[in-house]
């Protein structure tokens, strides 16, 4: 009978990366949001500053991630280069140093010698990719294009709740029904994500709202204090 162990760390990055481009969307745009109505701006000019701060945000976090990932795809791709080029010119140190390695997690020379010859034999390259390099998988390498379109694709999702609540809403209410539709939808966000990885609901669900709560309240005290009718 196989025993079978059920992992969530696998998903790390991609929840990461949806959580945080979400999250930024809620909160940017509903303290962008709470300012202009803080500042006595119409429903009209309240509604155009949200769209401004959906598109200008996730157009940032589209070129930040791209710009990010890209930087790392170089990075990577020039470290396997040079492996590759050690690899060809000096194949006996490379299998020396990469028992080394395997010495220092705990095996045997000897064990670790032999580790390191088998698993060059079947993949050199990928083996010093992954066990000195620290870059899996076998594309190696991140996707920068898919990367920025899905924070931006996150981002736009989380800043269109707030956006929501502004189109349905009555202007004199919006003061508070932004922050509490706001608040909720991060606690949702923090408890879906904690989930999906395994970790506590109730710890993700109160670290989100407490900083939104925050931004949203920093936000639309400026609004307050700086604002004029327009």
């Amino acid at each position: 009978m196989r025993h079978r162990e059920k992992h969530r760390s696998d998903r790390i990055g991609w929840l990461r990366a949806a959580v945080l481009g979400a999250n930024d969307g809620i909160v940017s745009t509903a303290s962008l949001i709470l300012g202009f109505v803080a500042a006595g701006a119409s429903p009209p000019q309240i509604l155009v500053a949200g769209v401004a701060g959906l598109v200008a945000g996730a157009m940032s976090m589209a070129a930040g991630e791209y710009v990010s990932v890209s930087s790392q795809a170089d990075t990577e791709r020039a470290d396997l280069r040079r492996e590759r080029e050690e690899l060809a010119r000096q194949p006996q140190e490379e299998v020396r140093e990469l028992a080394e390695i395997y010495v220092g997690r705990g095996l045997s020379p000897e064990l670790a010698r032999q580790v390191a010859v088998e698993l060059m034999q079947h993949d050199a390259l990928g083996a010093h990719a992954r066990d000195e390099l620290g870059i899996e998988g076998a594309a190696y390498g991140a996707r920068p294009v898919q990367a920025a379109m899905a924070s931006a694709a996150t981002f736009a999702a989380g800043a269109l709740m707030p956006l929501l609540v502004v189109w349905l809403m009555p202007a004199n209410r919006l003061g508070w029904a932004v922050p509490l539709a706001s608040l909720f939808f991060l606690a949702l966000l923090g408890s879906l994500s904690a989930r999906a990885g395994g970790a506590s609901a109730r710890k993700a669900a109160s670290r989100v709202t407490f900083w939104g709560a925050l931004a949203m309240g920093m936000t639309a005290a400026v609004g307050m204090v700086f604002g004029v009718s327009m």
